[in-house]
C-alpha cells in the first residue's frame, strides 16, 4: 500500500461512513413517517369514509345500471388499493385512476347547481398517496365532500409533521431531491405518477401478450357454453319461459350449475315449475319478484324457497297489476308519461310502495298539465333525491315527496330539452345496433357486448375504431367493452372503449 493510500483511507472510510449514517436516518425517519402515517386503522377509515360511501354506494343506483356498475368497479379497485396498504412492511402501490358518479344530496344540489340537468355528476381522480390518511383525504376532497370530521385524524399525526427539533409542524409532505432517490435506491413517487399517466398499454400490445391466454381459456370453455345453451333452450321450451337472464358476470360454469339445480327440481316437482309459465327468470342475489315482473332465484337459496316462490307467484302478479294500474293513474295525471323502472334489481313489493306514496303526493294537490302533453317522455322515481332533475338519457328523475305545483313548473319547462334527449337516445341504440352488427362481421368475433355503465355513444366509437384499425387478433373471441383491460376466466376478453392505437 503507498504513502498515498494510506493516508487517503481514513478519509475515505469516513465519508463512506457517514454517507451510511445519513442513509440509515433518512430511511429511519421515512419509516417512522409511513408508520405513523399509516396508523389509521381501517375502522377508522371506513368511518371517515362515511360521506363517501353515502354518495358513491351502489345500492343508491339500483335504477341507474350505467353509474351503478361504474362505481361497483371503482369500489373494488379503492378496497384493493386500501388492503396493500394495510398490509404490513414498506410497500409503494401502484397509482389508480378512479372514476365515481356522485349521487344528489341536499348540500350537493346547493353547492353543484349543474346535477339538475345532468341527473349525477361523474368524478375521476387518480390514488397515489402511501398511506391511509392521506388516501382518505385524496377521495373526499377530489369528491368534493366534507373533511372537517379529519381534523382529529390530522391533528393526532402532529408528531411526525414537526420539525427534529420538536418546534412548529409543516403542513406539506417531504419532498426530496432527485439525488436521494438515485443515492437510495427507493422509487420517486412523483416520477411512478407520471408514468402511470403515460404508460398505458396500446391494444395491439396488450393483445399480443394476452391473446393466447384468452384462446386456450375460450377453447377450453366450448363445452360449458353448449351445455348452457342447451339447458337453457330445453327449461324455456319445457316451461313456457319468456327468457332466462342473470343478474350478475358469473362464469359459464357458475351459470351451467344454476341451470342443473332448476333443472333437477323441475325433474323432482314439476308442477311447482307450472307457475312460472310466461315469465322470464333471473338469477339473482335474492328469490321475489322484481319491478318488471321477473322471477328471481336467489342463487344461495335451497330448492325448498324456490318452491315456496312458486306457489307465491299468483299473489305476485296480483300485486304487479295494482302495480300497472297505479302507473297508468300516474300517467294520467302528469301528461302522458310514463314510470319507468331501470335495472332489474329492486323488488315489486318496494316498487309499488314507491308507486302508492308517489300518488297519494299527486293527488294531495290536483296538476294542471294537458293530457297528451308529455306523452312519450318518462320519468324514474328516486326515494334519495331532494330535487327533480333530467338525466342525460333524457328520463326525468323524480323525489318520491316532490311538491307537485314545483314538478308541474319543472316538467313543463324541461319538457323540450328530455324529447330532444330521448330522440337522440333512439337514434344512437339503433346506431350502437347497426354498428355493432357490422364489427362482428367485419372481425369475424364469437360476440360483442358492452358493460351496462358505458354509453351507446362510447360503443359506437370504440366499434368504429374496431373496424377501421381491425385487429386481426380478436378473431373468433367474445368481446366485452368496457372500461379496462382483462382476461375473463371462460376467455371473454375486456377492452376499455377509449383503448389506444
Amino acid at each position: 500500500m503507498t504513502w498515498l493510500q494510506v493516508h487517503l483511507c481514513p478519509s475515505v472510510m469516513s465519508v463512506t461512513a457517514l454517507l451510511r449514517c445519513t442513509t440509515r436516518s433518512q430511511r429511519q425517519q421515512v419509516m417512522t413517517f409511513l408508520v405513523q402515517q399509516r396508523a389509521l386503522s381501517a375502522a377508522e377509515a371506513v368511518n371517515a369514509l362515511r360521506p363517501f360511501y353515502f354518495a358513491v354506494h351502489p345500492d343508491f343506483f339500483g335504477q341507474f345500471p350505467r353509474e351503478r356498475e361504474v362505481n361497483e368497479n371503482s369500489l373494488k379497485q379503492l378496497n384493493g388499493y386500501m388492503e396493500n396498504l394495510q398490509k404490513p412492511g414498506l410497500k409503494l402501490v401502484q397509482p389508480i385512476k378512479l372514476t365515481f358518479y356522485i349521487r344528489d344530496t341536499k348540500e350537493s344540489t346547493e353547492k353543484q347547481p349543474d346535477i339538475v340537468s345532468s341527473g349525477f355528476r361523474s368524478v375521476s381522480f387518480i390514488l397515489h398517496t402511501n398511506d391511509i390518511l392521506s388516501t382518505v383525504m385524496n377521495v373526499l376532497t377530489s369528491c368534493s365532500l366534507p373533511v372537517e370530521h379529519m381534523e382529529r385524524h390530522e391533528k393526532s399525526f402532529g408528531t411526525c409533521k414537526s420539525g427534529p427539533d420538536g418546534g412548529e409542524s409543516f403542513h406539506r409532505p417531504i419532498k426530496w431531491d432527485k439525488s436521494y432517490y438515485i443515492f437510495t435506491g427507493f422509487r420517486d413517487p412523483e416520477q411512478e405518477l407520471q408514468q402511470t399517466k403515460r404508460m398505458e398499454p396500446t391494444l395491439h400490445g396488450w393483445l399480443r401478450n394476452n391473446e393466447p391466454e384468452a384462446t386456450k381459456k375460450h377453447n377450453a370453455s366450448l363445452p360449458r357454453r353448449e351445455e348452457l345453451s342447451r339447458l337453457k333452450k330445453e327449461l324455456c321450451e319445457k316451461f313456457l319461459l319468456a327468457d332466462i337472464k342473470w343478474q350478475r358476470s358469473w362464469g359459464v360454469a357458475h351459470k351451467c350449475s344454476q341451470l342443473q339445480s332448476l333443472t333437477r327440481l323441475s325433474h323432482q316437482n314439476p308442477e311447482d315449475l307450472i307457475n312460472l309459465q310466461g315469465h322470464t327468470v333471473v338469477f339473482a342475489d335474492q328469490s321475489g319478484m322484481n319491478a318488471s315482473g321477473d322471477v328471481m332465484l336467489g342463487t344461495m337459496d335451497v330448492h325448498h324457497q324456490w318452491t315456496k316462490l312458486f306457489q307465491q307467484l299468483p299473489s305476485y302478479r296480483s300485486l304487479q297489476q295494482q302495480t300497472d294500474w297505479l302507473k297508468e293513474r300516474i300517467s294520467c295525471l302528469l301528461g302522458g308519461s310514463q314510470v319507468i323502472h331501470l335495472g332489474p334489481v329492486q323488488p315489486i313489493a318496494e316498487h309499488y310502495s314507491t308507486l302508492n306514496a308517489f300518488h297519494k303526493s299527486l293527488m294531495s294537490r290536483r296538476l294542471h298539465l294537458h293530457p297528451r302533453s308529455l306523452h312519450g317522455l318518462t320519468m324514474v322515481l328516486d326515494n334519495d333525491r331532494s330535487t327533480p332533475s333530467l338525466h342525460e338519457t333524457g328520463h326525468f328523475i323524480i323525489p318520491i315527496n316532490c311538491d307537485p305545483l314545483k314538478l308541474q313548473l319543472f316538467l313543463q319547462s324541461h319538457a323540450p330539452e328530455a324529447r330532444s334527449r330521448t330522440l337522440q337516445r333512439h337514434q344512437l341504440q339503433v346506431e350502437e345496433e347497426a354498428v355493432v352488427q357490422l364489427c362482428v362481421q367485419r372481425l369475424s368475433l364469437r360476440g360483442l357486448s358492452k358493460e351496462p355503465s358505458l354509453s351507446s355513444s362510447h360503443m359506437i366509437l370504440c366499434c368504429r375504431r374496431f373496424i377501421e384499425q381491425h385487429p386481426p387478433l380478436l378473431q373468433g373471441l367474445h368481446v366485452c367493452v368496457s372500461h379496462f383491460y382483462s382476461v375473463m376466466q371462460d376467455g371473454d376478453l375486456c377492452v376499455p372503449w377509449d383503448w389506444k392505437s
